[in-house]
């Protein structure tokens, strides 16, 4: 193929290939070709140009396939474009020349063809340049058409619609011509010519101005009858080509001269035109009056259906502001059609005109209004419902009864209120809470209004305004109790009136329907109300004839209505509801039978009409409650089943004796019978087997079936892969809605009226049932396929062969009927037998199932085929049986060869593709291979298409599912694959769309192996893009949807293979394509692609809208390039109502802000913001700005902001949702930011960077965050408002600590206090839902708590919010009107009881920070004396409520620990509910607790801690009922008082409690934050010394939390939560330290001096000393450290110490927080001697002191890296702790720890000795260590030998060290020694006296020259000064003697002193200050020393005489500078 990509044709290489290559080869040419003459220099194309037009025309010549031969005329016209154009007319003449030939040969017409379309493109390109041979062309085209075939006439109609657009206004004399022949290709036989037509028509529009004014009555008549027999295509283009008409006559583009006597068209004369077609069908007068004279009236559907689309187009092409314009003379202009006898002469034509206005309405009202317009057509539509009212009022209440209505006023009046109905029902469940003003405007009284209409006479009227309600109450939730009251009280009012029980209960339970689209419920309360009025319906049914029948109907409804609310609400009512039940059947056979002898066809009517009712109310009940149906309530179900199977036998003859006005009731009863047997399980009702299939064979075979609606039945039973052979799925258009009318068969569209029931169902758009006919088989289909799997094999074969011998012996339509329904039957069977799993038979069973599937496989009707090919993999699946299914594959691959009808081709080929669908692939390559060779032959049977579609199709299955065994095929199937591509004709476009899917399951096939880079690859990789490229080229939109999931596919295997720049402008330009299909593929693919490549998308996406001609300028394009791409998906998200579409949007849109938005900040907050204030009221998009009043601090929230009209930006009229999306993406740009530079949450840094780089940070943008939540918060709708309330919590959150530069001590967000308070104010308002006001409670306490604002008076202005709502959360649940449900109440009470807990805990905290010494703001305050950020101020605040607050959170808890307990303890659970829920809704209450109580509970145990347990009675809270059911001991109305103790007791284990159950739960996964908090709560509990009392006392209560914590530790590597673990760890010990100490001492006073020795028993260990394992606090204690050590330090285990976890011997650098740890754990060791007795600290200590030694030794070493400092003060503090433990010295303990501490010091000293030469040794330690061991520890420990003498050498040993610090260190330590107990000192002297002398004589010699020696000789002449205090007083002079020569020894002369270094001088001056002291001390002594040392007397003189000179000089200096010194003294030293 790279031989192709020449400027010229390689004739060479091409002639070498065959015919099929060469043919690749060309197109591929021809591609390169189109992209490279544009760039090309003109003057190389002129060059080349004459050898370029004969290799052109000689593949002109040579039959081009379609894609080639369009491609072809392209390149013809760029090359006389972009070359010469003088030559151009020789060519159009050449191809009028191939035109007018006499050649009528098939082989010659691709010759033609490719003529006519390169006189297309030559007029499209060239345009003008052609002038003058433009009529002739025209001419000859036109004649060549009427000879020509479909094919011909197509591509005649395209290349004149191409000369038009080329020529423009110059064509304007053939334009006549040209619309006589459009007329007749308008309505030819073939559909891609009436498509062709059409868009020639709509460009010829353009220009021919007569087309929409004289002519516009004709074209309109044409184009109706063009609708008739049309397939959606033609449907598609005729109603563009006539909506523009409709759309230029009444607003005309161009000014034109009027003709004498005419005017323009008004709304009502193009009204009037599409009114004629749609009632009359376009006819004539004539014509049209005699049908009327006939009787015989009825318009097509296709007409009708084809007309609506027309009106949409219409409409939408005068847009928006139009329509609200016009809005009411269009909605009475319909309401016309509507109400028409002609429109509603048929119950089935009434039901389609209804659907097709209604579609209008919608797709007009629904897309191209905005909010504000939607709510002034909402009010147009009332007054039109209020009038039709009106009318039907007077009309009722004039005259007698018998003379009320006309039944034709009734019909007109019926369906303009049911469309009107639905319509401001769809307008107001959009509109939500949107729509809230317009239902408070009394001037409409809309509900009233709807409610009125409930008591309309015709049924389908009150049901549309039922729906009505049941939208309101969906679209505004607040509005369903209210109109649940009103709608009961006006049934209890009006139950004598039929329509008032009729309409109020339809409406009732339409609004029961709609609770479960409402989060927020209804009350319990409501469920029983509907009870009660059902029960009372039921029970006076029998009372008044009259009404008999409504009350019956109504009470079913309103109790089958009643299930939807679950089984929380079902439980209560299920006994009263078993009794109607079984009041309605007879109690046995013998009344039953009674029954049949009596009554009348009333009666009968009554009574199945309730029957069919309880039936329908059991189903409901199955539905919603299936945790209600025990095998109790199942038992007594039966009897009654039972009894209505028996009452199915006798329908017919009671049909027979009463007539038919029976009959339907019977139809519904046998429906009701049918739908819940299927739902129960069959072996419940296997004795009436035999019955049921009786009833079921009659049903699907019997002699009443004529018509069959297969369109109901088979499409499910279909796979959905293979439905899309039978042309675009309705799911896959926009006009599904309308278009079902087609597909609906004789039976017409369903309406609610058919089926009341389903009025309640849970579902967004109107039900639409069935009528009970279609119904009823559908639903018997269901049971047979449900009882068929429990039947007898020989039942099963004889019901099969009955089957097969019914559909052979039958004829005409009605066999088909039968044929299809058991088929259809047999394969809901064989589903069932497949998700059972069960078998279906032996041989006899097997063989009738083959034929009856194989008939149907054979059948006529291509959905058969479907579900015959769906039967077989279904059948093969459940028999499971390889020679069955290789037999049956056998069996279609002989039909295949001898066969040649195309049904039969069809439906095997289909068999081949699905037989192994089930059976994980196909796993013979023979069989793929034997599939291979028949599919690829069918496929290339162009004789007929339909084969060729249905093979390709299997083909493309059979790729799927080979897998990789297709691999060898591969090559073969892609070649076949573009060789049919390049030559399917476009009219075949189903065709296409197969060879699409085709090659997309190759390219799957083929995956990752298309990266490659071989000649076999390359070769395939080109095919792709071939055809790709070819179905992009296609005019069928669905091929083109092909294609671009086919380049998705390729894209995702081999990206960099897919050229974005010219897939990205076709995606662009499909955007709007008016394809749903189109649509959904292009936003696939965009999501796919911004994943990776979100810039590039934008930019090629910005870059075509560039490029396009202003002509194709369309709505999105303005976008584009206003905004970007992503602005154009905003829109285009705004416009679409698919759920999978609207959700790739969104994730597009996410994916591209992931990649694109903090790049491009400023572009995607703006893109937001405008999206945000795009909204109905642009007044209400409103810039919002702060104005604070003059006197600052008073100034009031709601004056802080006013809106300024704004123009309205690149959007308007966005809807609810669409800004709800944009605020979370603001959310995710603020997370996404978060993770990027810390400067977007840093002014300074931002400020700083912007100067340097043109970078953006999201702080720059703080005020659009602000005002954008703002905007959200304050808006209309409550999901804009819950989303604008997120947005703020979280700019709080990320933004609350930014400091602002220009203020020091203040934070950036203090400057939008008055933007937060205006904002959150509305969500405290009375009428505010209650999850608003919740979420706003969050953002309040989360503003609080951040500590921004610092003034009290700011502060208390937000304060006052959460203050009003306590005060609700007061008066509690018990007001009277309850709109929501009761959980609602516990949502709204624990979010303000959190945030007042979040809000404490801040305070306290805050105050905790400041009274802390050395705090920053305990400084702050004593200086300027005012409260910090979150100081006293705020404490004082919550004060004021703490009393109430505190019994709030107490109840909470409570309340939250009833609803953790485990399922078998539920009968425990209070009957009333607790303080903030009820019984009913625990399961909805416990979402709410469980988010809440981890606060409370800190909050909570705050309090206890600051009241220390003592209870201060502050009266009872004001709560509307006690607190709680036990009432936490402070409710006066308990009978027994609980003391004080017991309160605090039940308080303390009831956080206890609730901590250790969530602690243990193995839920407590993620939630670190509820972790921490339980842990901070139980640490603050701890702090106070009563709960310490009752742990340490609790011994059982101290083990288990400490198992609960050693848990915790081990599997939350939080550091945090180690951290705070440690703490409580130490605090339970020290509560146990508490409790040892209190017992020991009062065993002391009790018992006195007499059995001291008894005294130390207490503690664990008793008297022997064993700690058993879960029992002892000790061992749980040393487990938990053990834990923390060796998870820090791994070398300390033995195990671990060599392993690769050990990490044996490297250093393993702990952090700051390991530190942390390791020095808590061994605190915590060092306490539990302590808290053991003498025994049991005995068997303790070993391991006590064998950690910590090893922890010592790794600091030592160093092996814990740089914070080992960190360490080292808490170890030593630890060994210290041990040593001084009491019980080294009690009597039982003391020789068995003086024997371990010698071990230990033992220990010690060896592992010095093996450390000390590795480097990094920490020797300072180690002498630390030993001198705690020396003084803290007996005498007996250290004074054995060879101890002693070893602890001797070590400090020798550090006396010799060359390292000054730890000469420093180790006579600093020998200080310490030498001043020690006797025995300790004195060896110590005796050894390292001499030593110390020595040291310091060598001094004189060399002496110090820095600071740290300097230090050493100081601290060493300290150490000799203490080994002189320490002698007695008789050897003190000698040793004095020994002192003071040294010292002088270390003064220097008057000379060196000046030139000596300073730590010399410091050493001198030292010496000297010594010398002063101590010589004086010891006169004696240094006197005689004088008296003997002359020399040293001379020098002691000299140095104090030099001394004294020094002094007296700085003594003059300070006086002169005193003068400056402050006269005030600072208190505190700063530094």
């Amino acid at each position: 193929m790279e031989q192709a990509h020449n400027l010229l044709l390689n004739e060479e290489a091409c002639s070498q290939l065959r015919e099929p290559q060469k043919a690749e080869f060309v197109f591929e040419w021809l591609r390169f070709l189109k992209k490279l003459l544009p760039a090309t220099d003109r003057a190389d194309v002129k060059q080349t140009q004459k050898r370029l037009v004969e290799q052109l025309t000689t593949v002109l010549t040579s039959s081009p396939g379609p894609p080639t031969r369009l491609l072809l005329g392209q390149c013809l016209a760029l090359v006389y474009r972009v070359g010469d154009s003088l030559m151009s007319s020789l060519t159009v003449d050449r191809c009028n020349d191939i035109i007018r030939s006499k050649d009528d040969s098939p082989s010659f017409l691709p010759t033609r063809l490719a003529a006519v379309a390169c006189l297309g493109a030559l007029y499209e390109q060239l345009g003008r340049l052609l002038i003058n041979s433009f009529k002739e062309t025209v001419a000859n085209l036109l004649k060549a058409m009427k000879s020509a075939e479909s094919q011909g006439r197509c591509e005649i109609m395209l290349c004149i619609e191409r000369i038009l657009r080329g020529l423009g206004v110059s064509a304007v004399s053939c334009h006549r011509d040209i619309y006589k022949a459009a007329r007749t290709c308008l309505t030819d036989r073939s559909m891609a010519v009436r498509c062709a037509a059409a868009k020639c028509l709509l460009e010829l529009q353009r220009e021919a101005v007569f087309l929409w004014s004289s002519e516009l009555e004709n074209v309109a008549t044409l184009c109706y009858r063009a609708f008739e027999g049309s397939n959606y295509d033609v449907r598609v283009s005729i109603s563009k080509l006539l909506g523009t008409l409709l759309a230029s006559a009444l607003e005309p583009r161009q000014v034109i001269a009027p003709r004498p006597g005419s005017k323009r068209n008004s709304l009502q004369e193009v009204m009037e035109l599409l009114s004629s077609g749609f009632l009359r069908g376009g006819a004539g007068f004539l014509r049209a009056s005699g049908d009327m004279l006939k009787g015989t009236s009825s318009v097509s559907r296709d007409v009708r259906v084809g007309i609506t689309q027309t009106c949409v187009v219409f409409v939408s092409i005068l847009g928006g502001a139009w329509l609200e314009a016009n809005f009411s003379c269009l909605l009475s202009l319909l309401m016309e059609w509507v109400s028409h006898t002609r429109a509603t002469q048929y119950p089935t034509d009434a039901v389609s005109c209804c659907c097709c206005v209604s579609f209008i309405l919608r797709a007009t009202l629904g897309t191209l209004l905005g909010e504000k317009a939607q709510i002034a057509a909402a009010k147009e539509i009332c007054q039109i419902i209020s009038k039709q009212k009106r009318v039907m009022d007077a009309a009722l209440h004039e005259g007698n009864m018998e003379t009320r209505v006309s039944p034709a006023d009734v019909a007109a009046s019926q369906h303009i209120l049911v469309c009107t109905l639905l319509e401001l029902g769809s307008l107001l469940k959009d509109l939500s809470s949107t729509a809230a003003p317009l239902l408070q405007d009394t001037s409409i009284g809309m509900l009233d209004t709807v409610i009125s209409v409930l008591l309309h006479p015709s049924a389908s009227v009150r049901l549309a305004a039922a729906w009505c309600l049941r939208c309101v109450a969906v679209g505004i939730p607040v509005q369903v109790a209210v109109l649940l009251d009103r709608c009961t009280e006006r049934l209890n009012a009006l139950k004598s009136c039929p329509e008032a029980v009729a309409g109020y209960s339809a409406a009732i339970a339409a609004l029961l329907g709609a609770v479960q689209l409402c989060p927020l419920g209804i009350s319990h309360s409501k469920g029983k109300v509907v009870m009660n009025l059902a029960e009372d319906l039921l029970r006076s049914a029998a009372q008044n004839s009259r009404i008999s029948i409504q009350r019956t109907q109504g009470g079913w409804l309103l109790l089958s209505a009643l299930s939807t609310l679950g089984p929380t609400v079902m439980e209560h009512h299920l006994p009263r509801l078993l009794l109607l039940w079984k009041c309605a059947f007879p109690l046995s056979v013998k009344d039953l039978e009674r029954e049949l002898r009596r009554g009348d066809s009333f009666t009968w009517q009554v009574t199945l009409e309730g029957r069919a009712g309880v039936l329908c109310a059991m189903k409901s009940l199955v539905v919603h409650c299936k945790d209600l149906l025990t095998d109790d309530v199942i038992s007594r179900l039966l009897p009654l089943l039972s009894c209505a199977v028996t009452l199915l036998t006798q329908l017919p003859s009671i049909v027979k004796s009463y007539g038919n006005q029976i009959k339907n009731a019977a139809t519904v009863f046998r429906l009701r019978v049918y739908e819940i047997l299927t739902l129960l399980q069959p072996k419940t009702y296997e004795e009436s087997f035999g019955i049921v299939l009786k009833q079921l064979l009659n049903d699907l075979t019997g002699p009443e079936i004529t018509a069959c609606a297969e369109l109901n039945l088979l499409p499910s039973l279909c796979c959905s892969q293979d439905l899309a052979v039978l042309g675009p799925g309705l799911q896959d258009v926009d006009q599904h809605y309308i278009e079902e009318q087609l597909r609906g068969g004789g039976s017409g569209g369903g309406t609610l009226e058919h089926d009341p029931f389903t009025i309640f169902e849970k579902a967004q758009e109107v039900p639409t049932p069935l009528p009970p006919a279609s119904a009823l088989m559908a639903a018997a289909v269901q049971l047979f396929g449900v009882i068929f799997p429990h039947l007898g094999i020989q039942q099963r074969a004889q019901i099969l062969e009955q089957f097969c011998e019914f559909v052979r012996q039958l004829k005409g339509a009605r066999q088909q009927a039968v044929q299809i329904h058991v088929a259809a039957a047999f394969c809901c069977t064989l589903k069932c037998l497949a998700s059972s799993r069960r078998e279906l038979g032996p041989e006899e069973v097997q063989r009738p199932a083959l034929s009856l599937l194989l008939g149907a496989l054979e059948g006529s009707n291509p959905l058969l085929r479907c579900m015959a090919a769906e039967g077989l993999a279904r059948l093969v699946q459940v028999l499971n049986d390889p020679s069955i299914t290789v037999s049956i594959t056998l069996m279609s691959f002989d039909k295949l060869k001898t066969a040649r009808d195309a049904i039969t081709r069809t439906g095997h080929a289909l068999a081949l593709g699905t037989v192994y669908r089930y059976l994980s692939g196909i796993s013979s390559p023979q069989y793929i291979s034997a599939c291979v060779g028949v599919l690829f032959t069918l496929s290339q049977d162009s004789t007929s298409p339909e084969v060729q579609m249905w093979a390709l199709h299997a083909l493309s299955m059979v790729v799927d599912l080979a897998g990789p065994l297709y691999h060898s095929h591969l090559e073969a199937s892609f070649t076949l694959v573009l060789r049919l591509l390049l030559s399917t004709p476009h009219t075949h476009a189903e065709v296409q769309q197969s060879l699409g899917r085709c090659l997309n399951a190759l390219i799957t096939s083929m995956g990752p192996d298309l990266q490659g880079e071989g000649a076999g690859v390359c070769a395939v990789r080109t095919l792709c893009l071939v055809g790709c490229a070819v179905m992009q080229d296609s005019q069928d939109c669905l091929v083109q949807a092909q294609a671009i999931s086919c380049l998705q596919q390729l894209h995702m295997f081999a990206s960099r293979f897919v050229n974005l720049a010219s897939l990205v402008p076709s995606l662009c330009i499909n955007l709007c394509s008016s394809y749903l299909s189109l649509r959904q593929a292009v936003v696939a693919c965009l999501r796919q692609l911004a994943q990776r490549e979100a810039v590039e998308v934008s930019e090629h996406a910005v870059a075509l809208v560039k490029e396009l001609p202003r002509r194709d300028n369309s709505q999105l394009d303005v976008t584009i390039k206003e905004v970007g791409l992503e602005g154009a998906l905003f829109s285009l998200l705004d416009r679409e109502s698919d759920p999978q579409l609207c959700r790739d949007i969104q994730e597009t849109l996410i994916h591209m802000m992931s990649s694109a938005a903090e790049s491009n900040l400023a572009h995607w907050l703006k893109l937001c913001k405008d999206v945000l204030s795009a909204s109905a009221d642009s007044a209400a998009a409103a810039s919002v700005e702060t104005q604070q009043e003059e006197d600052g601090d008073r100034y009031d929230d709601s004056s802080a902001f006013h809106a300024k009209s704004e123009s309205s930006g690149p959007f308007n009229n966005l809807r609810w949702s669409t800004r709800v999306f944009s605020m979370e993406c603001v959310c995710r740009i603020i997370t996404q930011c978060e993770n990027g530079d810390p400067a977007h949450f840093n002014m300074v840094l931002a400020q700083e960077q912007r100067l340097h780089e043109s970078t953006d940070f999201l702080v720059l943008h703080l005020a659009d965050l602000i005002r954008m939540a703002f905007m959200a918060a304050t808006d209309h709708s409550d999901q804009l408002r819950l989303a604008g309330l997120q947005t703020l919590l979280v700019v709080i959150r990320k933004f609350s600590n930014v400091p602002e530069p220009e203020f020091s001590g203040h934070v950036i967000l203090e400057q939008y206090q008055a933007n937060v308070g205006a904002a959150l104010r509305p969500a405290f308002h009375v009428d505010a839902p209650p999850n608003v006001t919740a979420k706003a409670c969050q953002v309040c306490s989360a503003w609080i708590a951040s500590g921004v604002i610092s003034d009290l008076r700011d502060l208390r202005r937000v304060h006052q919010l959460l203050a009003s709502s306590l005060a609700k959360v007061q008066v509690g649940r018990d007001v009277p009107s309850q709109l929501y449900n009761e959980s609602t109440f516990t949502m709204e009470t624990l979010a303000v009881l959190k945030a007042w807990a979040e809000v404490y805990i801040t305070a306290v905290q805050g105050s905790r920070q400041r009274e802390s010494p050395g705090s920053h703001l305990q400084q702050q305050s004593e200086e300027g004396g005012t409260a910090g950020p979150a100081g006293a101020g705020l404490l004082k605040l919550v004060q004021a409520d703490l009393a109430t607050l505190s019994r709030l959170w107490l109840a909470a808890l409570q309340d939250h620990a009833l609803l953790t307990l485990p399922p078998q303890y539920s009968s425990q659970l209070p009957s009333t509910g607790g303080s903030f829920y009820t019984a009913e809704t625990v399961e909805e209450a416990r979402p709410h607790y469980y988010s809440a109580w981890a606060t409370i509970l800190h909050a909570t145990a705050l309090w206890l801690n600051s009241t220390g347990f003592i209870i201060v009675d502050e009266g009872p809270a004001n709560l509307s009922r006690p607190v709680t059911p036990t009432s936490m001991g402070q409710s006066a109305s308990m009978s027994s008082v609980k003391s004080p103790e017991d309160v605090n007791t039940d308080r303390l284990h009831l956080i206890l409690g609730i901590s250790v159950e969530f602690l243990c739960s193995p839920h407590s996964g993620e939630q670190l934050e509820t972790i921490n908090s339980c842990l901070q709560a139980l640490q603050a509990l701890l702090e106070v010394p009563w709960p310490r009392s009752k742990v340490g006392n609790d011994q059982a209560l101290s083990v288990e939390l400490l198992s609960v914590l050693h848990r915790l530790i081990v599997t939350r590597e939080s550091p945090s939560i180690q951290v705070a673990v440690l703490e409580l760890v130490g605090q339970i010990v020290c509560a146990a330290q508490e409790h040892v100490k209190e017992k020991r001492h009062s065993a002391e006073v009790d018992d006195g001096a007499a059995e001291k020795e008894t005294v130390p028993e207490f503690g664990e260990g008793r008297d022997t000393g064993g700690l058993v394992p879960g029992q002892s606090l000790v061992f749980g204690a040393l487990e938990l450290c053990l834990c923390t050590l060796v998870r820090k330090l791994p070398q300390l285990s033995p195990k671990l110490a060599g392993s690769p976890t050990g990490r044996g011997g490297q250093t393993c650098s702990l952090s700051n927080t390991d530190c942390r740890l390791v020095t808590s754990a061994v605190a915590i060791l060092s306490e539990l001697p302590s808290i053991c007795s003498p025994e049991g600290s005995v068997s303790v200590l070993p391991t006590v002191l064998y950690l910590l030694l090893g922890v010592l030794r790794e600091a030592v070493k160093g092996s814990v890296g740089a914070e080992s400092g960190q360490l080292v003060p808490g170890i030593l503090q630890a060994l210290r702790a041990v040593l001084t433990s009491p019980m080294s010295k009690a009597e039982k303990s003391r020789g068995a720890w003086t024997e371990l501490l010698q071990s230990a010091l033992h220990t010690l000293l060896e592992s010095w000795s093996t450390d000390k030469t590795e480097p990094g040794v920490d020797e300072v330690t180690m002498l630390t260590s030993l001198t705690i061991f020396l003084l803290y520890s007996s005498a007996e420990v250290t004074t054995v030998e060879p101890l002693q003498t070893r602890c001797i050498q070590t400090f020798r040993a550090g006396l010799e060290s060359k390292d000054p610090i730890v000469l420093s260190r180790s006579y600093q330590l020998l200080v310490s020694l030498f001043q020690g107990p006797d025995p300790i000192a004195r060896p110590l002297i005796l050894a390292l006296g001499g030593c110390l002398v020595s040291q310091l004589e060598e001094v004189e010699k060399s002496r110090p020259q820095g600071p740290a020696e300097l230090q050493a000789v100081q601290d060493a002449i300290r150490a000799l000064e203490a080994l002189v205090f320490a002698a007695d007083e008789t050897n003190r002079p000698q040793l004095v003697a020994v002192l003071l020569p040294i010292l002088i020894s270390l003064l220097l002369d008057e000379n060196a002193l000046a030139s000596a270094p300073a730590a010399s001088r410091s050493l001198h001056e030292s010496a000297l200050r010594d010398l002063m002291r101590i010589g004086p001390q010891n006169s004696a002594v240094f006197k005689a020393l004088m008296a003997s040392a002359p020399h040293m007397k001379a020098r002691l003189e000299a140095a104090v005489k030099g001394n004294q000179e020094s002094v007296n000089t700085k003594a003059q200096a300070p006086r002169v500078i005193s003068k400056n010194t402050p006269s005030i003294q600072l208190k505190i030293n700063f530094l």
